[in-house]
């Protein structure tokens, strides 16, 4: 059984949306063993697609009450993450993506059988329906902020004088520099950081609400991590959003570097847990 959440893990194209093109439907040959998903869409697009998929194996389309699920045959039970088979896996999404909206799977997600890949299809086409809906003609931005520093404990002390004179009592002591000071010191740093970035946060969120139809925000995974907003928005707003985060730069000053990067599937604002297993 292998269980996975809806996630893309590919560029979302630029170009307007229009049908996806979708390969012939296949039945399960038991030699083949099980089935590598790559995205689910709606059944109702023109079928006029070729694409190989990992490994080289044909992708093909399985469409089950209204939603299809584009797969591959797979003979491995697990698929290592290997730069061959995450190439493979985006290219695919690319390919399906460039036409239309789907719902990415994420990277090594693998149903036994054929069987196992319609049930699927039949217990959640509502979820996938709905999701498909929400997303549609969307796709997602991110936008990185980081502070472009070379070091954040530092910058922070000339512009707080509260930390720098908690700095320069505990460093400054001739006694041995106790624990219990040190974690005082570096909770206030915590705190103010966290200030920083929520107040930074908020007026990024303002200036790009208007050209965006959701925002969600990612937790900083580094130190010098100002904010890491996800986008959604429409695809002919694209270039909206990229001038306004333009205007946005220029409102803070070189201590700020601004990374917005995309487009993306939606995959920030898709989430659907899928169990597959064995069709009896």
């Amino acid at each position: 059984m292998t269980s996975g959440l809806i996630h893309p893990l590919s560029l979302y194209p630029k170009n307007s949306p229009t049908p996806i093109a979708m390969p012939p439907t296949f039945e399960s040959d038991p030699r083949h063993g099980g089935k590598y998903l790559y995205a689910i869409a709606l059944a109702d697009a023109r079928r006029d697609g070729a694409l190989a998929g990992i490994d080289g194996r044909p992708v093909v389309a399985v469409s089950q009450g209204g939603v299809t699920a584009f797969v591959s045959d797979c003979r491995h039970e697990r698929i290592r993450p290997e730069r061959a088979h995450v190439t493979a896996h985006r290219e695919v999404l690319k390919g399906l993506m460039r036409e239309g909206t789907v719902l990415p799977m994420a990277f090594g997600i693998i149903a036994d059988d054929l069987k196992a890949v319609r049930r699927m299809l039949t217990q959640n086409q509502e979820a996938f329906r709905e999701q498909l809906e929400r997303v549609a003609g969307k796709l997602e931005m991110g936008l990185r902020v980081t502070w472009d520093v070379p070091n954040i404990f530092d910058y922070f002390v000339g512009l707080h004088p509260e930390l720098r004179a908690a700095r320069d009592q505990v460093l400054g002591d001739q006694r041995a520099v106790r624990q219990d000071d040190k974690i005082e010191l570096g909770r206030l740093f915590d705190r103010l950081l966290n200030e920083a970035r929520e107040a930074h946060a908020e007026v990024l969120e303002e200036a790009l609400a208007p050209c965006c139809a959701e925002i969600k925000r990612a937790v900083p995974r580094k130190l010098n991590e100002v904010a890491n907003l996800n986008l959604l928005i429409e695809r002919s707003d694209q270039y909206v959003l990229e001038n306004t985060a333009i205007r946005v730069a220029a409102q803070f000053d070189n201590h700020f570097a601004f990374d917005l990067n995309g487009p993306w599937a939606p995959h920030n604002f898709v989430a659907l847990e899928l169990q597959l297993s064995r069709s009896s």
